[in-house]
This record gives structure tokens, C-alpha cells and sequence, in this order.
């Protein structure tokens, strides 16, 4: 084959994906992005993290002014929904967002090319477009970041009509009497908050005995009260063993998860939220001998790298948190890599958020790890009922976790519960990402008033000398 056009082929044009191809080009590398949604953004963009917190913030403000601006003086007449209108003030923002996508790749040099990529020999993969017309295009280096679809329970089929995915539950027509969510992970959760807070009964049914799986133990307790607090329902160690859609609405058998007497339960609208699987179909990864998990996710090693020389893989296909942060982090990483530098990903610091209200962030290790790896910890705690700010504003829900070396006092997780802690946690995380204590975080100025001042005390809260509590 003649010299490869290209440095760099990416296929994929999500966040981990147009992400990596515009640092390769920074980087004086030859690159295209193949993407075969016609949109760029991937999930994240498209059906995903953006268009779900539109949604948040839209309903979020619904809920204040029906029945949350009272306690502060201000009086409204009836507030009224217009859900045509809040789907637009979504699209928009998907649309926005994924046109500057496409600014960015042009602006960069980065040639967009639109199909179905596949696989077909050292270097070379074949580009199929929306009409079938297939090109082939030729590459040093091939960096697979397709990322993740939905997962289905078995036997049960998502129409996206009456059974849906949350591809489906960001596009309803209206809003469902009932909704079940099978599921209480982050998706799940905050759909189901954006369908609770526009009059939707919501109902949620999780395998495990808690919700939020992998999250801190206490936090989750906690951010089970507040939801229920909220009207959310919670049908813990369940399992829906199946479904039947009908022209009004589904019919659901929900039983015991170790086993028991069947229930029934009737519902508008079934989201199924039970986790994603990496989208790796059509590639044409066997053919090529590209290795995989017991998971079906991509073999990398340590440089991204799959085991055929060329071929590396990133963000969801690969092992790890499916997050679109951990994707762009290693995006960047492997075009680095691939231009002679050092491109690195620290996996101790990737956050995860739950956007309800009050928000979940963390980072870093839990307790429950902590003590499964037998290390001797630290824990300051903080709640925001005693947070100046917190009180200005009534949003005292929930408190803020650090826990630290007994030894060395180096910061090893941070959890919150509260609000806006979904930006309150990367304070943690730049501090953890330079290997700060907690003593250094007790020590820094935090302005009065703000939220805040919440971590700095539960930094102090580490030695027991929190001011405020």
C-alpha cells in the first residue's frame, strides 16, 4: 500500500473521539474523525449527557416556580408546561453544540468524514456513507472510539414508544401518569427526576439492595431519602421478568431478585436504564484479530494500544468508568502518545455526577474500599445545613465526605451530596490530582459565603477541628 494519507484515523465523533482528533492535529499529526451518526457528539451529545440536562434545568425551574418560590416571597400565578416548547430549548442545544462540534474539526484541519467505518487490513479501513457508497481510507494509526449503546433486559424489547431507552425518555410526547424505571443507576435517576418533576408518578425498580451501585454507602442512603422525599418510589432487590406493551400502556411482572411470589404493575411509560455495553458491532474486530474482555470491551495496554500493532482504542470500548470526561482524558492521551509525548490519564481523579437536585458527586476511593483494601482512613464530614450560603438560599440537603490517609493524610476520595456538588467536587479533584492532604485543603482561603466553605470544613472536619459544626 502507498504512504498512508493519514496519521491518525478516528472513528468515532464523540467526546473521546472529536476530542482526540482535534489534539492530533494541535499536534501536527494528519488526521481524519469518521463518524456515522451525521451528528456529531456522539451519545453524550446527541441522546445524552446534553440533551438530559437540558431537560434537568428546564424541569428544575418548573418545579421551583410551581411550588419552590413561595418560601422566598414571590408569588406566582398557575404555572403552566408547554413540553413542546422545553424539547425545543433541548434540541437547540444539542443542535448548537454539535454544529460548533463540526466548526472545531475544520478549524483544527481535521477532515470529517461521514459513514460507517469497518476494518479491513494493516491501515486500512473502509468508510460505508448513508447512500452505501463505500471508500476505502488509509491511516498510520487507527484509534477506535465508538463508544457505548444501551443495555436491554432479555426478552423485553425497546420499542422507544412505550418501552424506552433513555434515547426514548428524552423525547416523550407527553409526560407519562406513571413511570417505571428499571434501573436506579445515574441515567435512571435523572430521568426520572426530569419526568417526576413535570407530574409524572415515577417508580423505580433496582436488582441490588440500594441504589447508585458503586457510589458511597451513606450517600446513597441519603440520596434515597431525599428522592423518596421527592415522590420517588423504590422497589429494591427486584427484578422486572417481563413486559408487555400494549396501544395505552405496558404491563410489567416485577419479582423478588433471589427469587418469590410475582407482582404485577401497570405503567404509561418503562424506561430501561440498567447500564451500557460498549458499541464494538460492524467494526470488524474479529476479522481483524483485535482482542476483547469477557465484557466485550477492546484489550488495551498501558499506551492504548490493542494487540494489533496500529490499532489503539479509547473511552467506552475499553475498560473503565463510561464516562465522557474519562474519553476526552483519554483522547488526548493517545494523540499525544502517538506525537512522542507523554500523554497519561490519572484514573484516581475521574469524578462522577448525578445531576438531580440536590446533586451526587465523587471521586477517589469509598469506604467500603477503603476498608476492603485494609486501609487505615480518616473521615471529616460536613453537612450543609450549617453552610451560610446553603442556608441563604434553602438548599441544606446533604453534606460533603472527605476521607484521607491516617498516616499521611493524603486526600484518598471525596463524596457530596448537596447542591451544585457536581462543580464542588473538582475542588477535590485538583487537589487529589496534586497529591494534596487534607490539611492543605483546610489551609486554602475559601470566600465567604459560599458552598465551598462546606469541603474546606469537612477538611477540618478530618482532624476534628471544624469551625462551624
Amino acid at each position: 500500500m502507498a504512504d498512508a494519507p493519514y496519521d491518525i484515523a478516528v472513528i468515532g465523533g464523540g467526546p473521546g473521539g472529536y476530542v482526540c482528533a482535534i489534539r492530533a492535529a494541535q499536534l501536527g499529526l494528519r488526521t481524519a474523525c469518521v463518524d456515522k451518526r451525521g451528528s456529531l457528539g456522539g451519545t453524550c451529545l446527541n441522546v445524552g449527557c446534553i440533551p438530559s440536562k437540558a431537560l434537568l434545568h428546564a424541569s428544575e425551574r418548573f418545579a421551583e416556580a410551581s411550588h419552590g418560590l413561595g418560601r422566598l416571597g414571590i408569588k406566582l400565578g398557575e404555572v403552566g408546561l408547554d413540553l413542546g416548547a422545553m424539547m425545543a430549548h433541548k434540541d437547540k442545544a444539542v443542535g448548537d453544540l454539535t454544529k460548533g462540534i463540526a466548526f472545531l474539526l475544520k478549524k483544527n484541519q481535521v477532515d470529517y468524514v461521514k459513514g460507517a467505518a469497518t476494518l479491513i487490513g494493516p491501515g486500512a479501513i473502509a468508510v460505508t456513507d448513508a447512500e452505501g457508497r463505500e471508500t476505502e481510507l488509509a491511516a498510520d494509526n487507527i484509534i477506535i472510539a465508538t463508544g457505548s449503546d444501551h443495555m436491554d433486559l432479555p426478552g423485553i424489547a425497546v420499542d422507544e414508544k412505550r418501552i424506552v431507552s433513555s434515547t426514548g425518555a428524552l423525547a416523550l410526547a407527553e409526560v407519562p401518569k406513571h413511570l417505571v424505571v428499571v434501573g436506579a443507576g445515574y441515567i435512571g435517576l435523572e430521568l426520572g427526576s426530569v419526568w417526576l418533576r413535570l407530574g409524572a408518578k415515577v417508580t423505580v425498580v433496582e436488582f441490588l439492595d440500594r441504589i447508585v451501585p458503586g457510589m458511597d454507602a451513606e450517600i446513597a442512603k441519603i440520596f434515597q431519602r431525599v428522592l423518596k422525599k421527592q415522590g420517588m418510589t423504590f422497589h429494591l432487590s427486584s427484578k422486572v421478568t417481563g413486559a408487555k406493551a400494549g396501544k395505552t400502556g405496558v404491563g410489567l411482572t416485577v419479582e423478588p431478585a433471589k427469587g418469590g411470589a410475582a407482582e404485577t404493575m401497570e405503567a404509561d411509560v418503562v424506561l430501561v436504564a440498567i447500564g451500557r455495553r460498549p458499541h464494538t458491532e460492524g467494526l470488524g474486530l474479529e476479522r481483524a484479530g483485535v482482542g476483547l474482555d469477557g465484557a466485550g470491551r477492546i484489550k488495551v495496554d498501558g499506551r492504548f494500544q490493542t494487540n494489533i500493532a496500529g490499532v489503539y482504542a479509547i473511552g467506552d470500548v475499553i475498560a473503565g468508568a463510561m464516562l465522557a470526561h474519562k474519553a476526552e482524558e483519554e483522547g488526548v492521551a493517545v494523540a499525544e502518545i502517538l506525537a512522542g509525548q507523554s500523554g497519561h490519564v490519572n484514573y484516581e481523579t475521574v469524578p462522577g455526577i448525578v445531576y438531580t437536585w440536590p446533586e451526587v458527586a465523587a471521586v477517589g476511593k469509598t469506604e467500603d474500599e477503603l476498608k476492603q483494601a485494609s486501609v487505615d482512613y480518616e473521615v471529616g464530614k460536613f453537612p450543609f445545613t450549617a453552610n451560610s450560603r446553603a442556608r441563604c438560599t434553602g438548599d441544606t440537603e446533604g453534606f460533603v465526605k472527605i476521607l484521607s490517609d491516617a498516616k499521611t493524610d493524603r486526600i484518598l476520595g471525596a463524596h457530596i451530596i448537596g447542591p451544585d456538588a457536581g462543580t464542588l467536587i473538582h475542588e477535590v479533584v485538583i487537589a487529589m490530582e496534586f497529591g494534596a492532604s487534607a490539611e492543605d485543603l483546610a489551609r486554602s482561603f475559601h470566600g465567604h459565603p459560599t458552598l465551598n466553605e462546606a469541603v474546606k470544613e469537612a477538611a477540618l472536619a478530618v482532624a476534628g477541628r471544624a469551625i462551624h459544626m
